[in-house]
């Protein structure tokens, strides 16, 4: 599967208020799932001394997955390709990497 048949298939099931005028929702769920995968990672430092075994592992994947999706609805309710974001993300990186950069702060680097 590519990004924009993933993108595609998110939106199909995309069942929240006022889908496609809608960005706040897609955002804070977008923040909601960080957060999971956080609290995830959290647990696992104080009840595992940050090892990630298994079972915590697969509940980090589902995770990721739910984070996927609402990075894909927010693109969508923003009118732009995750494949777009994706690659864009990819070429700032390369750019950086070139000049020496990624390392550092601020966005314009």
């Amino acid at each position: 599967m590519n990004f924009a048949e993933y993108q595609g298939f998110a939106r199909e099931t995309a069942v929240y208020p006022d889908v496609g005028h809608n960005i706040t929702y897609a955002v804070l769920g977008l923040c909601g799932e960080a957060g999971e995968v956080a609290e995830k990672v959290k647990k696992a430092i104080r009840d595992d001394h940050g090892t990630i075994h298994p079972e915590r592992k697969e509940a980090i994947k589902k995770e990721l997955g739910d984070l996927l999706w609402y990075i894909a609805a927010t693109c969508s309710e923003l009118d732009i390709s995750l494949e777009d974001v994706a690659t864009g993300n990819l070429n700032k990186l390369a750019s950086r990497a070139q000049r020496g950069v990624l390392k550092g702060s601020g966005d314009n680097r």
